[in-house]
């Protein structure tokens, strides 16, 4: 037998080091290297690391206790903790929601996951480049859309990694969605510590921020450096959030995407609380623990109404008179809105049928109403429809909101248009710049969707995203070679225009947004 070497076991140390430091774990086809552990409130977690070891990634990290059982329709509670290392690597299931398919305009790299999706949902995922946790990085935290009916934090153009390379600890997490996050019942209502239902989801976002607040320091994030982001729904959850008492404290900034609702009132608790009802009846349910036996199956059969709620304590009133009277929570603001994202879920009217509802739904003002969106041709009626739509949907909400706290005259307010058309083929052309269609471009995620993107497109995506994680760390998008963006004031309006060329100008449209502004306020 040969002597062992004095080198040996040494060798087998340095062996034992690099098994332990890159372990991998087989995902799909791609073996991804394991990160070291690290410790969060419930307990160790390990994700996996990007091939140049420069970004980890950790995904389905439980943020609240599974929602289903008796937690069915309640505030998340928290999580048990767990001993030894739990393995965060793969997204979680999506919530519960009919299966996705492409339509529209949205093909299915704008949609969940055809698998898995159910109620067990709430978990969260971290992009993070930081190297120690003493680092103290800008958090962003994205909330997603869907009409608060649809979505998840695993769509491909929500992917963290490329926010991370610019220095943002980047977060995203699921919510409850649909008849599962927003359903108000008497029965529910009663039960509750705070007499209120209805807002299980934007109750999630509120516990996935409050797990931000106690677990980011590990990651290398700043938990006194906070901005919250969403698009559509998301966008309209970061409204509902910088206006919610049980928020404050939870962010700083935020970036507000297409959506808002600080026009406009909303249903009211007792109102939800019919709804819910009907959902009972539908179910054949005569108490809310017969309810929770039913199969989310069931459940979504009858489906039931997806919002918010003005709910008396995630949203004390509506929130127009919480801005109106600044009850809201105090932050910078990054907002705007696309320019081809009228949504019609209806035939589109020729021009004499256009011209005659327009005299219905405004009088004295049709004249008016009609020089800002015309209608000489049938063409003309159509592109108005679609412009109508964008402005009351989107536009309004989202100048209303900058208008409001740029007069504060406390915090920085940034505006935003869209005008890039996204490059398609076929049926997707006709889609220009619509809605959704930004965010790959303002989180770097090109490369997730499969488009014939030209150099333009990359170099747009470039400035956006800096623009986005500038904003994060600063509360100020500007930064060194790219146009300067001001800030919007109510004296001058200027928002940064994001096309092939990128460029900083007056509202264009802001008579016709006025009008619409009073026509909405008045009601």
């Amino acid at each position: 037998m040969k002597k062992l070497t004095p080198l040996l076991p040494f060798i087998c140390i340095i062996n034992l080091v690099l098994l332990v430091s890159f372990k991998e774990v087989q995902t799909g086809h791609i073996k991804q290297v394991l990160t070291d552990t690290v410790r969060i409130e419930t307990g160790l977690i390990s994700g996996v690391k990007t091939n140049d070891r420069n970004v980890r990634v950790f995904k389905g990290i439980p943020f609240a206790a599974p929602p289903v059982g008796n937690l069915r329709w309640k505030e998340p509670q928290p999580v048990l903790p767990w001993k030894g290392v739990k393995e965060c690597v793969a997204f979680s299931a999506s919530p519960a929601q009919p299966k996705p398919a492409a339509f529209s305009m949205w093909s299915e790299e704008f949609l969940i996951p055809t698998e898995p999706i159910n109620e067990d949902c709430l978990y969260l995922n971290v992009w993070t480049g930081s190297k120690s946790k003493t680092e103290k990085r800008p958090v962003l935290v994205w909330i997603y859309g869907g009409g608060f009916s649809s979505g998840g934090s695993a769509v491909p153009i929500y992917d963290g990694e490329a926010m991370a390379r610019k220095g943002i600890v980047f977060v995203s997490f699921n919510y409850r969605v649909g008849v599962f996050g927003f359903m108000a019942h008497p029965g529910l209502t009663k039960e509750s510590p705070t007499h209120s239902s209805g807002n299980y989801g934007l109750l999630d976002q509120i516990a996935a921020l409050k797990w931000v607040q106690k677990n980011i320091t590990s990651f290398g994030g700043d938990v006194n450096n906070v901005t919250i982001a969403g698009q559509s729904a998301g966008s309209m959850s970061v409204n509902c959030l910088v206006a919610s008492p049980i928020a404050k404290g939870l962010f700083r900034k935020a970036i507000a995407q297409s959506g808002a609702s600080v026009l406009g009132g909303g249903k009211t608790l007792q109102q939800a609380e019919q709804d819910g009802e009907k959902v009972g009846l539908a179910l054949k349910a005569n108490s809310i623990a017969e309810l929770r036996q039913k199969t989310t199956e069931e459940i979504q059969k009858v489906g039931g109404r997806s919002g918010v709620i003005i709910d008396g304590y995630v949203l004390p009133e509506a929130i127009a008179n919480i801005f109106a009277s600044g009850k809201e929570n105090k932050v910078d603001l990054l907002t705007g809105w696309n320019e081809d994202e009228g949504l019609l879920f209806g035939p589109i009217k020729n021009a004499s049928d256009y011209v005659k509802q327009a005299e219905q739904q405004y009088g004295s003002d049709k004249e008016t109403f009609l020089k800002f969106y015309p209608a000489v041709n049938d063409a003309e009626a159509a592109s108005s429809q679609l412009k109508v739509s964008r402005d009351m949907t989107f536009g309004v909400q989202n100048y209303s909101w900058a208008n409001i706290q740029s007069a504060r005259g406390t915090s920085n307010v940034y505006v935003y248009r869209f005008k890039r058309k996204v490059p398609a083929t076929g049926d997707y052309l006709k889609y220009g710049a619509f809605h959704t269609g930004e965010v790959p471009y303002a989180y770097d995620n090109l490369k997730f969707v499969n488009r014939p993107w030209l150099p333009v497109d990359h170099e747009l995506a470039t400035i956006m995203s800096s623009y986005w994680a500038n904003f994060a760390k600063t509360g100020n998008p500007n930064g060194k070679g790219f146009p300067v963006w001001p800030a919007y004031k109510p004296s001058d309006k200027k928002i940064m225009m994001f096309t092939e060329k990128s460029f900083a100008e007056k509202l264009p449209d802001e008579d016709a947004l006025n009008f619409i502004y009073v026509r909405m306020s008045s009601k």
